[in-house]
């Protein structure tokens, strides 16, 4: 199995893509010239390409296909960034990850049989795209997925909150707030309440819940009565289950706010929910030896559940893993400029290799060892 000098002839290409998507960062859904370029370098590797899948303009499903059958293996690239910081969340890396290990598994699939698939995922940071294609079939030919996270060590798959985005439009009627505030009905009033009322829930939830709000609209000027006014929260826990619970608890809240001010309320997800991930602990485990195998960082167990991601939602379809390959600087933080400068330093190039090899070498291990399939597709029926 030479899968090491299939990576080396790529690895300055890979390299190449990754510094260029970080100097160029888009935003979700508006990853057009990240999406082309990613595309155009499957197609140099014989991939069939399709974009624009789930009315997602820069979405794409690439397929590679061995003349023999087998199992199907799906490696999922992000490529979206974040407003005012770039790549801050690693994605640039994330993508490269995805495509280095779909085309290094592609050079054996005609001696090994199946069929190695790589998707453009858009949008992670927001509406991710994974969540249509998860109800919309996209996976349903799809044996195992997988996709890896840059991170500041390494740490193996484990779970993720599931999360609903929820947005609260309370109406009032305006009013001047000196002269005449009898006949005006403060929707502020109704948000306040509103964040009352959360605040109220917070004691008689379970420790995993997290509702965090903020105020996007509260009014127009301090001597006009709100006739508008808006929150947006994000409620999560660590199941989808007690998310569906909390969040009925909630909008009765944001209802009884509407009704001790007066004002109406509309409520709706400002963003796609994400469910909580499930990760396959076979594949997981294949994974981390694979892993352990090529990287020189210790690869430390699964942290406890904090974000949420959409790949939680292709978890409960197929089987899936969403491990994290360190760029050797712990208490490197997310979402931050920092964590993007890393992306370009040599330990990214590192954490580069280590993912693309112990994806590819775990993709082919399960083409290879119908027993290991047999045993992943078990434990995901079983959960």
């Amino acid at each position: 199995m030479s899968l090491e000098k299939d990576f080396n002839m790529i690895e300055n290409d890979l390299i190449k893509i990754s510094n260029h998507l970080y100097n160029n960062p888009e935003l979700g859904d508006e990853e057009f010239e990240s999406s082309k370029m990613l595309v155009e370098y499957l197609e140099s590797h014989q991939f069939k390409v399709e974009t624009g899948i789930v009315d997602r303009p820069t979405s794409f499903r690439a397929e590679f296909s061995g003349s023999k059958p087998g199992p199907t293996v799906a490696f999922l690239a992000e490529y979206d960034a974040l407003p005012g910081i770039g790549h801050g969340c690693g994605h640039n890396l994330i993508a490269v990850m995805a495509v280095g290990a779909g085309v290094v598994l592609s050079k054996h699939v005609e001696e090994i049989g199946g069929k190695v698939v790589v998707l453009g995922t858009p949008a992670e940071e927001t509406s991710g795209a994974k969540v249509p294609m998860a109800e919309q079939g996209v996976f349903d030919d799809i044996d195992v997925a997988m996709m890896v996270h840059p991170a500041d060590v390494s740490s193996e798959s484990g779970p993720m909150l599931a999360m609903d985005a929820l947005q609260f439009e309370f109406t009032g009627k305006a009013a001047h707030a000196a002269a005449s505030p009898q006949e005006g009905i403060n929707a502020l009033d109704a948000v306040i309440q509103l964040f009352n009322g959360v605040n109220a829930l917070r004691e008689h939830v379970t420790p995993d819940v997290r509702m965090h709000g903020i105020i996007t609209n509260g009014g127009e000027a301090a001597n006009i009565v709100p006739e508008k006014a808006v929150a947006q929260f994000y409620i999560r826990a660590d199941e989808r289950e007690m998310v569906n619970q909390v969040v009925s608890k909630v909008k009765n809240i944001a209802e009884g706010a509407a009704l001790m001010t007066g004002a109406t309320v509309d409520i709706f997800n400002f963003e796609l929910s994400y469910d909580d991930m499930v990760t396959n602990q076979t594949l997981s485990n294949v994974f981390t030896k694979h892993l352990k195998a090529v990287s020189p960082h210790e690869v430390y167990p699964a942290v406890p559940a904090t974000g949420s991601a959409d790949m939680g939602n292709v978890s409960h379809v197929v089987p899936s893993i969403h491990p994290y390959v360190g760029m050797n600087k712990p208490g490197l933080v997310f979402h931050t400029k920092e964590f993007a400068d890393q992306t370009i330093t040599p330990d990214g190039e590192t954490a580069i290799k280590d993912a693309v090899l112990a994806l590819s070498q775990t993709g082919h291990e399960i083409i290879t060892t119908p027993p290991l399939l047999n045993a992943i597709k078990e434990e995901f029926s079983n959960r």
